[in-house]
Formats: structure tokens, C-alpha cells, sequence
């Protein structure tokens, strides 16, 4: 019976609409979006496998690295990611990209020249505005590109740049890091001299100023679901008040959904900003052997999981699971407890590494699920709000508070920075359970918000 609601509900939405685009483009338009988020990874991620180098050159703790890692970048990201969304459901979301994409590619450059610990913050906060942009009207794009029986699958795809980014982040920092070992300061053009980390940062950060010109090779797709007019209010004009009412009265659902990924973030942005350290401190292995083995880590199983998680959601949809990507949630989180008690207590590097293997694949299942069921419970001009909402409490929790939170178990209740495996036990297994709870409670509030959308649409 939910099947059958739910064909029928895209046939009649097909009727009213114009043709969806041809499907190879469509395929273009995420692949698209998919590099521009690797590159973002890239420049998101490049800093944990610098944390040594760092700590050493601008002699700060392991809690302000956290903060780094984390607050300087999240806080600006979720802030500005809420008004960009609202811009992405009216403005060019093309246009917001490329702006983005130049500022943080950009920002990412000005670290190498930073001299201490507040310009490299400052210059963090630029990276985490310029990404804000990114994923809300990226998000809207897709969903105006796809119809709802492949939305799951074609977020996961792009969702994808997260695992692929964030492994070549480890790879190329490594591989770098290799390169210019053993020198002490490099002397460069126009910068005068400066240390092998920042190298990285230049390396990296430089173009992405390029690639934002692929941008212009996408087009602006129809925006779907507003043919009716009958609630005589333009996109534009659609006050945040009402999206706010709209989420009030959904209120279980978006604490459900928002708080469980938050938390499974949490696990995924604390275990990828402390596992090299950890290896590091734990195992002895270099900052290029835990970069070259971790970031084949995270590109295949991350990727493969996120991809995996999406068609799983799909296939369940079309079965008549109208909470199916709020399943993928809770599988990922039952999954991911095991193995986040097994890693930091592996007797050697090696095991620990293979643990690593299925945990990422676990953490990464249900992130291309999570945004989509969000675009799916929401009307059509609230979605890059609701999108930008998704990400502002997403990455509040799971990036501005996963890294600093290991740090002060490490620092402030362990006193020992050997005893990093301790801190990222304790932080990945609470978080996933906690995740897994809040999800299973959240499947029955999401299956009514859902007919909530139905009884909404009709009365517009």
C-alpha cells in the first residue's frame, strides 16, 4: 500500500511538471557536484594528518588543535550555511557554488602563510563560510534533477566526496609530507620562508580556485513542486517563519533525524581527525604510512558504504519502507558499535587498521540516506533551508564538537597524550549508541510527518 502511495504520488507529480532532465546529464550534473565536494574534503581534512608538525612549530595543545579541527571551522560553517540555504531556494544555487568554492580554496592557500595559531584559526573560519555554501544548494540541485525513487541513490553519489576527499586528503598530505622531510623551511617566491605543513596547505588549496569554473558548465534545473500557486507565496518570498512552523510541527521527526546523524557524525569527525595521532602516538607509525593506509581506508569503504547505503534506501523504498532511509541510519549505527570499541584496543597497528576498515564503511552508510530523507519530508521551497538547518546542527555537533571532545578526555581527564585510544573509545561507542537509540525512536514520528507533507501539499 505505501508503494503504490508513493508511485502514485510521483506519476501525479510528473503530470504537473515539466520532463525531468535526460538522465545522463543529470549523471554529469552530480559528478560535478562530486568533485567540487572532494576538493572540499581535500582542504577540510588536510589538517589532521598535520597535527604533530603544528603542535610543534606553534607550540599549542592537543585541545586547541581540536578547536582547529573543529569549532573554527564548524561554527562559521552552520552559521552561514542557514542564510545561504534560504538563498539557495531562490537564487542561482550555480552561482553560490562558485562564489564558495573560490573563497575556501582560497582561504585554504592563506594557511601557509599564517605565522601563528589566531591567523591559522582565522584563516579556518574563511574555509568553513566558503564550504557553507556548498552542500544546501547542492543538495537542491539534485533533487530538482531526480525524481524521488533515485534521490537517495544520486545523494549518496555525491555524498561520495566525502570519503574520496577526505582519503586523498591523507594520501596527498602524506605523500607531501614525505616529499619535504627533513627540511626544516622552504623557501618560496612572493612568501619568503616557510615550513613543510604549510606547503601542504598551498598544495592543496590553490586549485580549487580552477575547478570552480566547472561550474558553468551546469545548468539551473526547473525547481519542482511549485506549479500549483494556489498559496500565493513565490519562493522568494516565503517567509522563515514558516519554515519554522513547518519543523515545529514535525518537531519528533527533525529531533530524531537531526540529533541521531548529528551523533553518528560525531563518531566519523572524531575518529578522522585523531586516527593519525592516534597511530602515531599508539603504534609508532609515521604520518606517511598512517596517511597512505587510512586514506585508501576511508576512499574505499567510505565510499562504497555511503554508495551502498543509498541504493539500499532505494530498494527499500520501492518495496513500501516510506521510512526506508531512516533504517539506514539505524543499521549503521548498530554496525558501527562493535568495531569503535575494537580499533583503540587492537594489540597492534595492523589490526587496529583493519578494524578501521568496516567501521568507516559503517559510519559512511547512512550519509547520502540522511540528507535525502530530509529533502523527501519537506515542500519543495523549503528544502535548501531544510537542507541548510540538516548540516547546521550535523556539523555543530558532529564537526565542532567530535575533535575537541577527544582532546579533552585526552588532556583533561586522561592528563597523557599516550592514552589517545582511551579518549576514542569512550567518545565513538556512547555516540553510536546514542545515535542508534535516538534513530529506531524516530522511525514512526518520520512515517507521520510524511503523511504530514501529503495533507500539507493537498490544502496548498
Amino acid at each position: 500500500m505505501h508503494k503504490a502511495c508513493t508511485l502514485s504520488g510521483d506519476t501525479e507529480e510528473a503530470a504537473k511538471e515539466p520532463s525531468y532532465p535526460p538522465i545522463g546529464y543529470a549523471w554529469y550534473v552530480v559528478g560535478v557536484l562530486m568533485l567540487i565536494y572532494v576538493i572540499s574534503f581535500i582542504d577540510r581534512q588536510i589538517l589532521s594528518l598535520l597535527v604533530t608538525a603544528i603542535e610543534r612549530d606553534l607550540v599549542v595543545s592537543d585541545v586547541m588543535m581540536g578547536l582547529l579541527m573543529g569549532p573554527s571551522f564548524a561554527i562559521f560553517y552552520t552559521l552561514f550555511g542557514i542564510p545561504l540555504g534560504r538563498l539557495a531556494d531562490h537564487r542561482s544555487r550555480r552561482g553560490i557554488i562558485v562564489a564558495g568554492v573560490a573563497l575556501w580554496s582560497l582561504m585554504t592557500a592563506c594557511c601557509a602563510v599564517a605565522r601563528n595559531y589566531a591567523q591559522l584559526f582565522l584563516f579556518r573560519v574563511g574555509v568553513g563560510v566558503g564550504e557553507a555554501a556548498l552542500s544546501p544548494a547542492a543538495y537542491s540541485l539534485i533533487t530538482d534533477y531526480f525524481p524521488r525513487h533515485k534521490l537517495a541513490t544520486a545523494i549518496s553519489v555525491y555524498g561520495m566526496g566525502i570519503y574520496l576527499g577526505s582519503g586523498l586528503a591523507f594520501l596527498l598530505g602524506g605523500l607531501v609530507i614525505q616529499f619535504v622531510s627533513g627540511t626544516e623551511t622552504l623557501a618560496l617566491p612572493f612568501l619568503g620562508m616557510i615550513r613543510p605543513w604549510q606547503v601542504v596547505f598551498l598544495i592543496v588549496g590553490l586549485p580549487g580556485l580552477f575547478f570552480s569554473l566547472i561550474m558553468f558548465t551546469v545548468r539551473e534545473p526547473h525547481r519542482r513542486g511549485l506549479a500549483k500557486k494556489a498559496a500565493g507565496v513565490a519562493p522568494s518570498g516565503l517567509p522563515f517563519k514558516e519554515v519554522l512552523n513547518y519543523i515545529h510541527s514535525n518537531k519528533a521527526t527533525f529531533f530524531c533525524h537531526n540529533m541521531g546523524f548529528a551523533l553518528l557524525a560525531f563518531a566519523a569527525y572524531a575518529s578522522l581527525s585523531w586516527v593519525p595521532t592516534f597511530f602515531v602516538r599508539t603504534y609508532g607509525w609515521t604520518p606517511q604510512a598512517v596517511g597512505q593506509a587510512y586514506g585508501l581506508i576511508i576512499m574505499i569503504c567510505g565510499s562504497a558504504g555511503i554508495v551502498c547505503g543509498g541504493h539500499l534506501a532505494d530498494w527499500l523504498a520501492r518495496r513500501g519502507r516510506i521510512d526506508a532511509k531512516m533504517r539506514i541510519g539505524v543499521l549503521s549505527a548498530l554496525g558501527c558499535v562493535p568495531f569503535s570499541i575494537a580499533y583503540p584496543l587492537a594489540p597492534s597497528g595492523t589490526l587496529a587498521m583493519a578494524c578501521l576498515a568496516p567501521l568507516s564503511f559503517a559510519l559512511a552508510l547512512p550519509f547520502g540516506a540522511a540528507p535525502a530523507a530530509m529533502q523527501e519530508v519537506m515542500p519543495p521551497n523549503m528544502r535548501g533551508q531544510a537542507a541548510a538547518l540538516y548540516l547546521f546542527v550535523v556539523n555543530l555537533i558532529g564537526y565542532g564538537l567530535g575533535p575537541p571532545a577527544v582532546a579533552l578526555f585526552t588532556d583533561h581527564v586522561f592528563d597523557d597524550k599516550a592514552l589517545i585510544g582511551n579518549s576514542l573509545l569512550i567518545v565513538g561507542t556512547i555516540s553510536t549508541v546514542l545515535a542508534a537509540v535516538l534513530l529506531m525512536l524516530g522511525l514512526k514520528p518520520y512515517r507521520a510527518s510524511m503523511e504530514h507533507l501529503r495533507r500539507w501539499g493537498d490544502a496548498q
